[in-house]
């Protein structure tokens, strides 16, 4: 298998050859499951996380004590056309709160144990305005997917991904719009906080950019390329990077998962290592969730991105490999299992 690349066929090349679970430790995790001293299913889909958790690391008895978080920030060059409630600027300053450990994900990485790093992508340099052409070339694009890709520590055991840049929801509903078709309106949402006819403008950005990009409808890397951003493709990177070394991923909110669905759509099953960690409060998240077949988490009403609803769902993971790992069998208890 490839495991490294340095062009767009290259990558595409890696998704097509994907790693899977280790079938024996996942059916070893199953027979363990079914002699814990619980009643058959009484922890519902604790049971299943832990399964799954354990045959993508291949034991049985697996426990999450490396988890990483990753933020990556970009800018975006669409933020000329008003499309949010806070100027550009914002993106470098909350780069800079997130590397003296002030924001809400710092916080919520060391609630958790997670290591936890921002990657600044070329904050000075604004990808282009996707309604008058892509937003990136080949080269800005597989630098940004490579950014992702190197962030990844190979011996970490979980990897939550998330974002910072002004204006990158307009590139999530774009890219929904172009995978998955309907009306922009479908897919725009608030943001950082537009109402109104400032909403409706988005919309209408949203529209234009996707008309502007004809190769990005139903194409998941072109839609990356055209319609995202160095951070929306670094996430992309990232959890490609995480499924070669078989470490589970955990979304975080919907420009997460717009970031997901275009490497869904390039391959299916490329996300069979992946779950949505909550259901953010921004109004086209769910639907995105819905298209991938994914049931998140957590549901909190969150829409803070910087993968802070993904790491909060670092808690869920860890208590279901708590209990399945950890937890007497019926044998080792002296319980009768009837």
């Amino acid at each position: 298998m490839v495991q490294d690349f340095t062009s767009v066929e290259e990558f595409s090349q890696i998704l097509q050859d994907l790693p899977v679970p280790d079938a024996s430790a996942r059916a070893a995790a199953e027979a363990r499951n079914a002699q814990l001293t619980k009643p058959p299913g009484a922890l519902g889909r604790l049971e299943d996380l832990a399964i799954w958790y354990c045959g993508w690391r291949g034991d049985a008895r697996a426990r999450i004590t490396a988890p990483q978080v990753i933020v990556f920030a970009g800018n975006h060059g669409v933020t000329a056309q008003g499309v949010s409630a806070f100027p550009a600027e914002v993106t470098a300053q909350m780069v800079a709160n997130f590397e003296t450990g002030g924001a809400a994900i710092n916080q919520l990485s060391r609630c958790f144990g997670a290591q936890m790093s921002v990657q600044a992508l070329q904050l000075e340099a604004p990808t282009a305005d996707f309604t008058k052409g892509p937003a990136m070339n080949e080269d800005a694009f597989v630098a940004a997917l490579r950014a992702g890709w190197e962030a990844v520590d190979p011996a970490a055991d979980l990897l939550v991904v998330g974002e910072m840049g002004i204006g990158n929801t307009t590139c999530a509903a774009a890219i929904s719009l172009a995978l998955y078709g309907g009306e922009a309106t479908e897919w725009t949402g608030r943001g950082t906080g537009v109402e109104g006819a400032a909403l409706a403008h988005k919309a209408g950005v949203v529209a234009r950019g996707v008309a502007a990009n004809p190769s990005s409808h139903g194409n998941g890397l072109e839609a990356l390329r055209c319609l995202g951003g160095r951070e929306i493709a670094a996430m992309a990177g990232a959890m490609v990077r995480a499924r070669t070394c078989r470490i589970p991923v955990i979304l975080d909110g919907f420009i997460c998962t717009a970031a997901a669905a275009c490497l869904e759509h390039s391959s299916a099953g490329a996300l069979d290592h992946v779950v949505a960690g909550h259901a953010s409060a921004e109004a086209a998240h769910g639907r995105l969730l819905d298209r991938l077949g994914m049931t998140p988490l957590l549901s909190l009403q969150m829409r803070l991105g910087e993968a802070s609803g993904g790491a909060l769902a670092i808690g869920i993971l860890q208590g279901a490999l708590a209990c399945h790992s950890g937890m007497a069998t019926f044998d080792e208890a002296g319980v009768s299992d009837g």
